[in-house]
């Protein structure tokens, strides 16, 4: 039940989680269109973040996002650093499509354990979304020096950031 007294944040949670992968993929398709149309500055939250759609053409339509030498892809379950594909679970890459789909959103650990695991938080600890992180964090790494894509918020949780 959403509450008109409730913060934005809160509604648009409970909002977020009555939507399918394709309604949430056009929402943040349109929000992102209505943020370039409204906001060019250079400090708009998705400055450098990339949206296309090579293959609408042929009636397929990719959610893919390139920033740098990073490369996602939704559909394909794809995720590329400096050409090279990165493995992840199942769970690191629903992580990650939730994460890099929001850039700048922090997301607590418990609205991740709703949307990625579907479970109640009290289910499981802080722990699992954390050892999923870490390990998705240590295999986004190509290089010492290349880039920390997702940044821990201290005791609240996760949030990507472009370089």
């Amino acid at each position: 039940m959403i509450e008109i007294s409730e913060s934005g944040d809160k509604i648009g949670e409970k909002l977020l989680m009555l939507l399918n992968v394709q309604q949430r993929q056009a929402l943040i398709k349109y929000l992102l269109s209505e943020e370039k149309k409204d906001n060019d500055s250079a400090d708009s939250p998705c400055d450098g973040f990339q949206i296309h759609d090579p293959q609408a053409e042929v009636g397929g339509v990719f959610t893919e996002i390139e920033m740098g030498e990073l490369y996602f892809c939704l559909e394909q379950r794809l995720v590329r650093v400096s050409g090279q594909v990165i493995e992840l679970t199942a769970k690191e890459f629903d992580v990650f499509a939730l994460l890099i789909t929001h850039p700048k959103r922090v997301f607590t650990y418990e609205l991740i354990m709703k949307l990625v695991w579907n479970e109640d938080y009290t289910f499981y600890s802080k722990k699992a979304v954390s050892n999923h992180v870490s390990n998705l964090r240590r295999k986004l790494k190509s290089a010492p020096d290349s880039p920390d894509y997702i940044i821990n918020i201290v005791g609240v949780g996760y949030k990507f950031e472009a370089p």
